[in-house]
């Protein structure tokens, strides 16, 4: 690096560093105004409150920094355009991709914490928040409920078509890990009853594979006519070839936007078995969580046009189109999301396409610089 490489660096990341804070914590202030009347009604202490706000910072640091960048960006590059500092750097030869070169290098280190962010961090985020909040509420249960009721989700149905099976439990604690009014029926490959186990309550094994069933019957059927062949009552009863997750079996409930990177790609695999159109918002949010990782790379390549440009235009005009490009490309996210979500388009190519677009328009903006 020269002298003015390390002059741009100093100047950009202490100015980025500022706006980073700022934005943080706006997004603190968000975060208390929605969920911080929530966690007092569920008896939430002040290390809680704490620990909640500092496990749940971490998901938002992805959408945080491109608006960072964006914004440090305009200002540093249009200070430095303004002082006449890019006039005398061009005007000895050096091109703008050579001026802009340590802006490009820090993008690129960016795109890799976003994807570690998106990957590693934000699920950890996500899975720890939903739990802090999770456990609080449990807790609050705790004082006015059943055992059985603490943290039940009631109507839980699940369709596994790769073992042919179709569970359902009238409640579900995940307190306890425990099913009550639990059925499962076997198909066959015509989706026919061959037999169906009915328990009082059911849990997965804890020593190892297999469900526990407790206080049941099991029933078979002839598949043809649906008559019922026979009859077995049981106290207890291990079935070791049941494998299914009782975590899949809860996230189908969940918000899509409430899922972590893994948990999408669970869901991913369980609808694409079962081949249904459910699986699109899924995927749809997953390819995004992947295509985000390029967004530091496109603000840099949006905002350094309207940063440099001559001296007779106001500056916040660069600014006003930057921002306005900016939220263009989150609409025609979304618009493309629409698009997927009702089978129009692939999801991969609804998370592309506006990056896409983005970086088309980023390249006509620089040939015009020249």
């Amino acid at each position: 690096m020269n002298t003015y490489d390390r002059h741009l660096l100093r100047e950009w990341l202490s100015i980025l560093g500022l706006v980073l804070g700022a934005t943080i914590g706006l997004m603190l202030v968000q975060v208390l105004y929605d969920d911080f009347r929530t966690l007092r009604d569920l008896g939430a202490r002040g290390l809680d409150m704490w620990m909640y706000f500092f496990v749940t910072m971490p998901s938002f640091l992805a959408v945080v920094l491109p608006l960072a960048l964006l914004l440090s960006l305009l200002f540093v590059l249009g200070k430095l355009h303004r002082a006449n500092e890019f006039t005398a750097l061009r005007a000895a030869g050096v091109g703008l991709m050579r001026i802009t070169a340590p802006v490009w290098v820090v993008g690129a280190i960016a795109c890799g914490l976003v994807w570690w962010l998106n990957s590693t961090v934000v699920p950890w985020s996500v899975v720890t928040s939903r739990e802090l909040k999770d456990s609080l509420e449990f807790r609050k249960q705790a004082h006015s409920l059943a055992a059985d009721r603490i943290g039940a989700v009631d109507s839980v149905a699940f369709n596994n078509p790769r073992a042919r099976r179709m569970w359902f439990f009238n409640r579900y604690s995940q307190v306890l890990h425990r099913g009550f009014g639990v059925t499962v029926s076997e198909l066959d490959g015509q989706r026919r009853e061959l037999s169906r186990l009915v328990a009082t309550e059911a849990a997965p094994n804890p020593r190892g594979e297999g469900w526990i069933f407790k206080f049941g019957r099991a029933l078979t059927f002839d598949p043809v006519t649906g008559e019922l062949m026979g009859t077995e009552p049981f106290t207890e009863r291990l079935v070791a070839g049941y494998h299914e997750d009782p975590k899949l079996m809860l996230l189908i409930d969940r918000p899509v936007r409430d899922l972590s990177f893994p948990e999408l790609r669970q869901m991913i695999d369980y609808f694409k078995v079962e081949n249904s159109q459910k699986l699109t918002p899924y995927a749809v949010r997953y390819y995004s969580l992947i295509t985000d990782t390029l967004l530091p790379l496109i603000v840099i390549a949006i905002a350094i046009p309207f940063a440099v440009t001559g001296v007779r235009v106001n500056p916040a005009v660069g600014v006003s189109k930057s921002f306005g490009l900016y939220f263009l490309y989150y609409f025609f996210t979304n618009i493309a999301s629409s698009l997927a979500t009702k089978q129009v388009i692939d999801p991969v190519l609804a998370a592309w396409l506006p990056n896409l677009g983005m970086i088309g328009l980023a390249v006509w903006l620089f040939a015009k610089l020249r």
